[in-house]
């Protein structure tokens, strides 16, 4: 996986889920019977990890797949596996999306008195609604302040495509702010204890419960869901360009491509309506409309 340019963090998981399958991985590759595999996911689910189990059996089937373009056995039990596991609830991440308590929430979050860096990570992530993973590993090469974009590079997205976020002048002075703090990180969140990390993934989950929110409340992951409803709710705007903006995946490349490029206009005018939107919606006003008109 090095040589193929993984992130460590994938890399990190692949041995976690070795370590999971337990003493299957020093067994000859060709010898792992259906039932052996079976074993090692059933004793994963049995402790509840439902997700885990669904995941850990299609990570096996990646290997025996490798296994056998490599000659190294002729199956893959792991197939033989599919619907042998219990399929857990979808559970979506818990965010607010009513307009009056998303002002509410942007309300207090302008009281949170962490770090500096935590408190600007907060408030510019309804902004920008990138998730939280790709908030909190920012490094300040991918701040253009002169074009007003964020490009994030393809190894932090979830769908490996570089992403471009139109930065509004509410974001610009957000990062503005950051950048005076005057930290010599490549970061532009950098952990409390050093500066060669970002912040650790539970850091604004955590400032949020700390402001009250129960996680069944709202989550870092829930100001996407925000922009997402009430961008659609507008219905100022095309749905594609608020797809391309949540950095949703398009399977068809050539369809991906073509949008990449043909919503940007529209992205660009959208990022500076919602975030003139949330600042109404912070300073208690009514809920405004925008004055632009849906484009193809």
């Amino acid at each position: 996986m090095e040589r193929e340019g993984k992130s460590p963090a994938t890399i990190k998981k692949a041995r976690w889920f070795l370590e999971l399958l337990g003493g299957l991985a020093k067994h000859s590759i060709a010898a792992i019977t259906p039932y052996e595999l079976l074993d090692a996911l059933k004793r994963v689910e049995r402790r509840g990890y439902y997700e885990t189990a669904l995941r850990l059996r299609a990570f096996a089937g990646r290997v025996f797949r490798y296994g056998f373009a490599t000659l190294r056995t002729d199956r893959n039990p792991a197939d033989i596996l599919r619907g042998a596991l219990i399929v857990p609830k979808v559970k979506h991440l818990a965010a607010i999306v009513e307009p009056a308590k998303v002002g509410d929430l942007l309300r207090n979050l302008e009281t949170y008195e962490g770090r500096p860096e935590t408190v600007l990570a907060l408030r510019l992530a309804p902004h920008v609604f990138l998730r939280p993973g790709e908030l909190r590993q920012a490094k300040w090469t991918e701040i253009d302040f002169a074009d007003k974009v964020w490009r994030v590079p393809p190894e932090r997205m979830k769908m490996k495509q570089p992403h471009a976020v139109p930065l509004s002048r509410q974001s610009i002075f957000l990062l503005n702010e950051l950048r005076a703090l005057g930290n010599r990180s490549e970061f532009l969140f950098p952990s409390l204890h050093t500066s060669k990390r970002p912040i650790c993934e539970n850091t604004l989950n955590v400032a949020l419960r700390r402001l009250g929110y129960e996680r069944d409340e709202m989550t870092s992951h829930g100001f996407r869901a925000m922009a997402s409803t009430l961008l659609n709710e507008s219905g100022l705007w095309h749905p594609d360009a608020i797809e391309r903006a949540l950095a949703h995946g398009e399977k068809n490349k050539v369809r991906a491509a073509y949008h990449r490029g043909a919503h940007w206009a529209e992205r660009v005018r959208m990022a500076q309506w919602w975030s003139d939107y949330l600042d109404q919606l912070r300073v208690g006003g009514k809920v405004i409309r925008g004055k632009f008109r849906k484009r193809a």
